[in-house]
């Protein structure tokens, strides 16, 4: 491809650098991500990767935008309540950047349809708010060979880790199992400071642009945790679980389920 003047200024910093370059920017411009969940982690990741130059990006939410949402979903405005979170998205992310795809699912993300959205997608980012999402989004991940960032956050802390297949744990590896009903608070209970939300989804971004354009270390077999309060930033190193039922030596996990979803009108 050829870049054109508009296009050389607009990634010019990206192209500065020698770990992306042209090369690395005709990469990003020609990747598919695909970003599960709108809200605190997604807004901002989806934001940051447009302004990349991410060529196509798909965001799948089923939610409206409404009032306790603008807190820390960056991506959406007061002129949005009660719109799709997937439309005022696309809407942000095309002014931001009109040189990119956007492709809004207003779904839930479940059993019978991830496959589906995720199959011609290069790399996955968890935005979800809850842990049968996440385990969902494992599951099928390792199931589909697809590389995929991880992300959570509560109060003042976050974490995250990236999964490529072949090269360390997956989630299911470190959380066997969704903890039991009510044993962890809603997210309405709880609370989050909205810049921890997107401190967060922009490491997200960042562990997406660097796998595709193939720079850096990823956090593959480690586990990033983020506690703001005392502004630490810690690395985990986590093993991978060779019984693990998803990714392990004998698997007894073959296709993606829905567990119980848990109530959570923190979105």
């Amino acid at each position: 491809m050829v870049f054109t003047n508009e296009q050389l200024e607009r990634y010019s910093r990206n192209m500065i650098l020698s770990e992306v370059g042209v090369k690395g920017q005709k990469k990003l411009l020609g990747a598919k991500v695909l970003i599960i969940g709108a809200g605190g982690l997604g807004a901002p990741a989806a934001l940051y990767l447009a302004a990349a130059g991410v060529g196509t990006i798909g965001i799948a939410d089923a939610d409206e935008v409404d009032l306790s949402n603008l807190q820390r979903q960056i991506i959406h405005t007061t002129a949005d309540l009660g719109r799709a979170k997937v439309q005022s998205a696309k809407e942000t992310m095309q002014a931001i950047n009109p040189d990119i795809t956007v492709n809004p699912y207003r779904t839930f993300v479940a059993a019978d349809n991830i496959m589906e959205l995720i199959a011609d997608y290069d790399f996955i980012l968890d935005g979800t708010d809850n842990f049968p999402a996440k385990f969902l989004i494992n599951d099928a991940c390792v199931l589909a060979k697809k590389p995929f960032s991880h992300a959570g956050i509560i109060r003042f802390r976050g974490q995250l880790m990236t999964y490529v297949p072949g090269q360390g744990p997956c989630y299911r590896c470190v959380f066997k199992e969704p903890p039991p009903k009510d044993a962890v608070p809603t997210c309405s209970q709880a609370g989050i400071i909205g810049a921890v939300a997107g401190a967060i989804g922009s490491l997200q971004a960042v562990e997406a642009v660097k796998y595709l354009v193939g720079a850096g270390d990823l956090l593959t077999g480690q586990l990033l945790t983020y506690d703001a309060l005392k502004m630490e930033f810690r690395k985990i190193r986590l093993p991978r679980a060779h019984n693990c039922a998803v990714c392990g030596e004998h698997p007894t996990i073959l296709e993606p389920f829905d567990y119980e979803q848990a109530e959570c009108d923190l979105k």
